[in-house]
């Protein structure tokens, strides 16, 4: 079998082309739609049927996972129950080419009767789903790149184009940042390259840290970080609150094996390692780990734009999230 690559090709450049093609889209109406998604108190509903619903469900991802509440509903199920997902406080999004399908005419009337502002995404600004939407983003007439003309590729194309300009031109109006898209991705691959310091770390804020000060006696700091939470170091301070320094359980150990008893009266000025490696809350968890593979050590002071200690995180905690270096 000698395939046509030639044609593959063409495919590539038919589906470019189409999409540079419907760039006007972006005019006044399309301002509209995405000042009323911005200001959207509920949910963007996205709906569509065949091909355009396959890509109607890529758009409400986008949506949900750029700041703004997206849920896909199927025009066909939405009278058979689905319908009560629809509030009034919602906006709905209709992506269809031709606009003159059954089941979007009946979501239409179902759209309508509940008072709920509609949005189109299609190819006829004069068909049913145009004339009955609050906005109309027309790409206006489009050829397939399909052997036949027929099968949805170009359109489709065109359609996600659209709704990926809408998402992230609301998004970029939100200052949707990067720890947001994290939070909202904390189980992929981008999400966990995307935590900060402060996500990750032992301590949450406002907690009681492992801190003690350079006028501190060993006894003095066990007293002070003894009854905390699980910790490997503790941090000590200057006098204007600084960090100064850390002392784990490795610098105790070495100090009781050398003096004993008398261990408890040294100061932790004395024991602390000075000029100790550090991290900004904001920075991200992966450039901690960056850190600890290193100098190869296990605990590291967080600290504010001032140097004072506001977490500690530990190589543990960045193992479990499994950030890679």
């Amino acid at each position: 079998m000698k395939f046509d690559l030639e044609y593959a090709r063409m495919v590539f450049s038919a589906e470019a082309a189409g999409i540079a093609s419907v760039a006007p889209v972006v005019d006044q109406s399309f301002e509209i739609a995405a000042e009323m998604i911005y200001n959207c108190t509920g949910s963007v509903i996205v709906s569509g049927i065949g091909k355009a619903g396959l890509i109607a469900r890529k758009i409400s991802a986008t949506l949900a996972s750029t700041g703004s509440p997206s849920h896909f509903l199927h025009p066909a199920e939405a009278v058979h129950g689905d319908l009560g997902r629809l509030r009034r406080d919602d906006i709905v999004l209709v992506l269809s080419y031709g606009g003159e399908t059954d089941e979007i005419i009946r979501l239409i009337n179902l759209v309508k009767q509940l008072e709920i502002k509609l949005i189109a995404i299609t190819s006829e600004r004069d068909s049913s789903l145009g004339k009955h939407s609050d906005v109309v983003l027309c790409m206006g007439k489009i050829e397939e790149a399909c052997p036949l003309g027929l099968a949805p590729s170009v359109s489709t194309a065109c359609m996600l184009a659209i709704g990926d300009a809408l998402a992230f031109t609301v998004m970029k109006a939100r200052n949707f940042s990067v720890e947001d898209f994290a939070r909202f991705h904390p189980g992929g691959s981008l999400g966990t390259k995307l935590l900060t310091v402060e996500q990750s770390m032992i301590f949450r804020p406002g907690e009681k840290l492992p801190i003690a000060s350079i006028d501190d006696t060993i006894k003095e700091m066990l007293a002070i970080t003894g009854p905390l939470k699980r910790h490997g170091a503790v941090m000590v301070v200057d006098r204007d609150g600084r960090l100064a320094g850390i002392i784990t359980d490795a610098d105790l150990r070495r100090l009781f094996t050398a003096k004993a008893s008398a261990a408890f009266d040294t100061k932790t000025a004395d024991v602390m390692t000075a000029g100790c490696k550090k991290i900004r809350s904001d920075a991200l968890a992966s450039e901690a780990t960056a850190i600890f593979n290193k100098y190869r050590i296990d605990e590291l002071p967080v600290v504010d734009s001032e140097d004072r200690p506001v977490g500690l995180i530990d190589v543990q905690d960045i193992l479990t999230i499994k950030i890679v270096g």
